[in-house]
């Protein structure tokens, strides 16, 4: 994920309890004050160990979603585990990209790590991977940077989202705002060819929640009968996801189309969106309640989710490209379990920090070069050195 920064003004010194006395003054003057620790120092850096699970665990349902797609069509199981799975993979990956961009104001510097770890990004891997697709798939293929290559998507609509967050904080019923918007975006067929803009759309409600929710939000799902509901609920969606299959039209869980471009009438679309968002919110909130609140192993890793998440785009389509589902050992279901347990690897190694540095160049460049200096950021850098 992509956090906006975590910025956050310190809070104003204790007062006593009672009145203060002329002693109590006189000795507060003469004894020196802790200054107040500046922004940038590890306190005001620290990071909440249950948002880098949560980054790490979503990523690695991305890349299991991804994996799981060749291999559903000759297993009607398959099939509803896929359905399940992206009816909250996604929606749970926005939903904390949101959260972390509350800090959001548009500042210079937020509007710079914006190009810088958002818009180059996408510029360097859009441009690699039209090159890529020449040499695996079709020598032939155009470059333009306004149909985004496989996932990259992501990158778009997070630009955007991100841009308009301080005009979602200011609104009064934000959410149904955003979902009116992607009810409607699903009524129009011309909607969705430059910068793939029904998903943009569709999945905007769960970035604006994202926006909304705090931290005791999250804290609710810590209660152990929160995660002992959960596993109903699942019961459920298996079970309701496998009658939809022969049903339901998949297409309705990537959120790339209209309503009329899948074949059902106009006012089809709202409803879907609905709920879709509703199934969204409970799934999401049951994958929620199983994220461990410690330190684990994996919690270093939630720092390299923008790495996994533009890496993984390759070995994915040459697994596709290169039939490498044909092998006869795939098409069992211990071929599917192993495929699983490969993409969650792939995932995590693309998320080693290892990884991380050696791509940073590009997933994080400083650019200072391409920016004016802005007076205000460089005051306070003084002022911090100077402390």
């Amino acid at each position: 994920m992509f956090p906006a920064g975590y910025e956050r003004a310190p809070l104003p010194p204790a007062r006593p309890d009672g009145p203060v006395t002329a002693t109590a003054a006189e000795e507060s003057a003469k004894s020196p004050q802790k200054p107040v620790e500046p922004k940038g120092t590890s306190r005001a850096k620290a990071r909440d160990p249950w948002f880098d699970n949560a980054k790490y665990m979503t990523i690695v349902l991305v890349g299991i979603g991804h994996a799981w797609e060749p291999l559903r069509n000759d297993s009607r199981t398959a099939e509803a585990l896929y359905f399940v799975l992206y009816t909250f993979h996604m929606p749970a990956f926005i939903i904390i990209s949101g959260y972390l961009s509350r800090t959001f104001e548009g500042r210079p510097g937020q509007l710079k790590r914006l190009i810088t770890g958002i818009a180059v990004p996408y510029l360097v891997f859009e441009i690699a991977y039209t090159f890529f697709m020449r040499w695996a798939d079709d020598p032939e293929r155009p470059f333009t940077l306004l149909s985004p290559g496989y996932a990259l998507w992501f990158l778009v609509a997070l630009f955007i989202w991100r841009l308009t967050a301080p005009f979602w904080k200011v609104l009064r019923w934000p959410v149904p705002i955003a979902l009116g918007i992607a009810a409607l975006a699903t009524t129009g067929p011309g909607v969705g060819g430059e910068l793939n803009l029904q998903r943009v759309l569709q999945f905007l409600p769960f970035f604006v929640l994202g926006l909304r929710l705090r931290p005791e939000h999250f804290e609710q799902l810590r209660r152990r009968g929160a995660r002992l509901a959960t596993l109903p609920v699942f019961a459920v969606s298996l079970f309701f996801a496998y009658w939809a299959v022969p049903r339901m039209n998949k297409e309705w869980f990537l959120r790339n189309n209209a309503a009329q471009e899948l074949g059902v009438p106009w006012w089809v679309g709202p409803v879907m969106t609905l709920a879709l968002f509703g199934c969204a919110l409970v799934l999401t909130a049951c994958f929620y309640a199983w994220i461990p609140h410690r330190h684990t192993w994996f919690t270093v890793l939630g720092a390299g989710t923008i790495c996994a998440y533009l890496l993984h785009v390759y070995p994915i389509q040459m697994s596709r490209l290169f039939d490498w589902y044909d092998l006869p050992w795939v098409d069992s279901p211990l071929g599917r379990v192993v495929v699983t347990v490969l993409a969650a690897t792939m995932m995590t190694v693309l998320c080693a920090p290892l990884v991380v540095r050696a791509f940073r160049f590009v997933m994080e460049p400083k650019m200072t070069w391409a920016f004016r200096t802005d007076a205000v950021d460089q005051a306070r850098k003084r002022q911090q050195a100077g402390k």
